[in-house]
């Protein structure tokens, strides 16, 4: 007896299952459920700020310069931080550079050394140690303070923040920040100048409690093609929230640094 033949579907509907078939296969994959928004990209900026560095705290950190011949230099820095806008810093060491203090409010900025009668005005682009890291780097604010968000892509396990400073003073035209998805921190960023050249890369690693229950980057190195062969690196010791005077923040201050220890 001959089997009954088998009715082969229409070809709207192998279009239709074709589709069924590549959208199941899609739920399946790692990362972003099926369907879910992107997040808001200026939202996603608040949170990295928030978990990079509390709104008021100090800190303690070391600034490594590494030459091209292998000589290094390092700084240990002492740093507090109001708000939005105020960052002070005061050299430990080394010797030659102990006492000095450099102070941001806004987008100004001075350097105060022992020996000077009054604070120097310094720009963003500057940096008193002579490392890759600029005086901006070294003095940085909240990034959704700086910079408003364009656009956020999915990169797999990282969101790509694609950001645009606000105005002309930031140090950074453009920066490309790639965030991962389940701590919200940063693994790198890319610095770009108005005319579209590469600056610097960021790179952010060591994720670990500093001392104030928050996992965040203990360490932050970098490159520049206009640097080659240079490298600089931020290791964090400590972070904790403290509440600070405006007093703290003020020229007349930048000499006094070493009493809030």
């Amino acid at each position: 007896m001959s089997r009954p033949a088998v009715a082969l579907p229409a070809p709207r509907s192998l279009l239709a299952l074709h589709l069924l078939l590549t959208l199941l296969a899609l739920a399946l994959l790692p990362g972003r459920p099926l369907g879910a928004p992107l997040p808001d990209g200026q939202a996603l900026l608040r949170e990295v700020d928030h978990i990079l560095q509390p709104d008021t705290f100090e800190s303690y950190r070391k600034l490594v310069d590494i030459q091209p011949d292998g000589a290094r230099k390092e700084w240990l820095l002492y740093t507090v931080k109001k708000g939005q806008d105020k960052v002070l810093v005061l050299f430990l060491s080394p010797a030659s550079d102990k006492g000095r203090s450099t102070l941001r409010l806004g987008d100004n900025m001075w350097l105060y050394i022992p020996s000077v009668a009054k604070p120097i005005r310094i720009t963003s682009l500057q940096s008193v140690t002579g490392s890759v890291f600029n005086n901006a780097d070294i003095l940085r604010l909240d990034f959704s303070v700086e910079y408003g968000a364009e656009k956020v892509e999915d990169a797999g396990k990282e969101y790509l923040l694609s950001l645009k400073a606000k105005t002309d003073s930031v140090a950074y035209d453009r920066l490309k920040m790639w965030v991962d998805k389940k701590r919200t921190v940063p693994t790198r960023i890319e610095a770009y100048a108005a005319s579209g050249l590469l600056i610097k890369t960021l790179y952010y690693s060591g994720i670990k409690d500093l001392g104030d229950g928050v996992l965040r980057p203990s360490v932050v190195e970098t490159d520049s093609p206009l640097f080659k062969g240079y490298k600089s690196a931020m290791v964090w010791a400590k972070v904790k929230p403290r509440k600070l005077a405006d007093e703290v923040f003020t020229l007349s201050f930048m000499s006094r640094v070493e009493e809030l220890r």
